[in-house]
């Protein structure tokens, strides 16, 4: 196997009086199998000194070095946040790892302005959280992207929205409402004012309206990984379950999935007037393509675009 298929990195575990292993942070990640000596005992020596107990908390770090093979799914906690990190480093994009089971190596944690805590621990030591100042921000699986990782050349608006695990490329602006889920992200600078689900990627140049959906796979139980092109926007409060192509647009308020029935408005209509109709699934992931619902019937349209899509300010993603 190529040495390329791997991902090592010298990590800093925080587990919980319990034995809980909550969280590992990777400062350095890399591609390739773990060199003996040298960089990985630099970079564990520069974490040692970090690796102490916080009473606060009631929580232990140290440091380990781990190696994982990304074709195999994850078989630890610091291997599933080794994983989470190579996302957000940008060493392999989504949808290129096997993230199969990850959900049960990932504890539900209370993540608070300290850092992570067992959340029977954040309840128990609630005073003393309190007297420190310390505030639980969230209680989830993910941790914020922010507090692992600072993408260079990435604009987040709110920590809060953007988790662990999303790939994120220089030149993209994620505004206040706006959130990207783990393996999922944008291939290029990209406006994104709506949501990223899992799973999804979004093409260089391409915006996603303020309050649009991109439907994952991880609720519905749909198997199709649904993809934006490039130069392509999704209007605002939008919504799609297929995929897009390059230069397509979604106009405001408009959902289109995989059943919806769409009107061919560019072919000739039958001798009653009728226009030829398919479903919203044979349209996936063409280019060139205007979805639109007509005010006067009702009926959503799909009408042929000429030349390029969407223009982003080059000033606001430089």
């Amino acid at each position: 196997m190529s040495d390329a298929r791997y991902i090592w990195g010298c990590g800093l575990v925080t587990t919980s009086e319990d034995g809980t292993v909550l969280d590992t942070w990777y400062p350095q990640p890399a591609e390739g199998r773990m060199p003996r000596g040298g960089q990985p005992a630099q970079i564990a020596g520069d974490l040692e000194r970090h690796a102490v107990p916080d009473p606060r908390r009631a929580v232990e770090l140290d440091v380990r070095v781990v190696e994982i093979d990304l074709d195999a799914p994850p078989a630890s906690t610091p291997d599933a946040y080794l994983r989470l990190h190579a996302l957000s480093h940008r060493l392999v994009a989504p949808n290129a790892l096997n993230l199969d089971g990850i959900f049960a190596h990932l504890p539900i944690v209370a993540w608070t302005t300290a850092g992570p805590m067992h959340p029977d621990d954040a309840t128990r030591l609630r005073p003393f959280l309190l007297r420190e100042g310390i505030q639980v921000q969230s209680l989830d699986k993910f941790p914020r992207l922010l507090d692992y990782v600072t993408p260079v050349g990435v604009r987040i608006a709110d920590a809060s929205r953007v988790r662990l695990g999303a790939y994120l490329s220089p030149g993209t602006t994620v505004m206040h409402e706006g959130f990207v889920n783990f393996n999922a992200g944008t291939l290029g600078a990209s406006m994104v004012e709506g949501r990223i689900s899992q799973g999804v990627v979004v093409g260089d140049g391409s915006d996603i309206g303020g309050g649009a959906s991109i439907m994952g796979t991880l609720s519905g139980g749909g198997a199709h990984v649904v993809s934006v092109g490039a130069r392509t926007l999704l209007g605002a409060n939008a919504g799609i379950g297929i995929s897009l192509g390059d230069d397509c647009v979604v106009e405001a308020g408009l959902y289109v999935t995989a059943g919806s029935k769409i009107v061919l408005a560019d072919e000739a209509p039958d001798e009653d007037g009728r226009r030829p109709s398919v479903k919203g699934a044979a349209l996936s992931g063409r280019n060139g393509i205007l979805f639109r619902r007509n005010s006067l019937t009702g009926a959503v349209e799909a009408v042929r675009r000429a030349g390029a899509g969407v223009t982003l300010n080059e000033a606001l993603h430089a």
